[in-house]
């Protein structure tokens, strides 16, 4: 998998499904909740995202948004 150098994956838990696989996931550490979307490979191998999974996700530069990328 490559990953770009600015990209650094954080450790999180989905607290909520949001419609269009948009979930809201509390970053490790409890203090931020952030929007996260399912990326494209876990769209395309069917990898379901349940509340309560811990998942790893990527932040955009905003740190409002992220893309999750694997689920853990």
């Amino acid at each position: 998998m490559v990953e770009k150098a600015d990209e650094k994956p954080v450790v999180g838990v989905v607290v909520d499904a949001l419609p269009n696989l948009t979930f809201k996931v509390e970053l490790s550490g409890g203090t931020a909740t952030t929007l996260a979307y399912v990326s494209g490979k876990m769209r395309l191998h069917r990898i379901k995202v349940l509340v309560g999974d811990k998942v790893e996700l990527v932040l955009a530069p905003d740190g409002v948004r992220g893309r999750i990328t694997r689920r853990l």
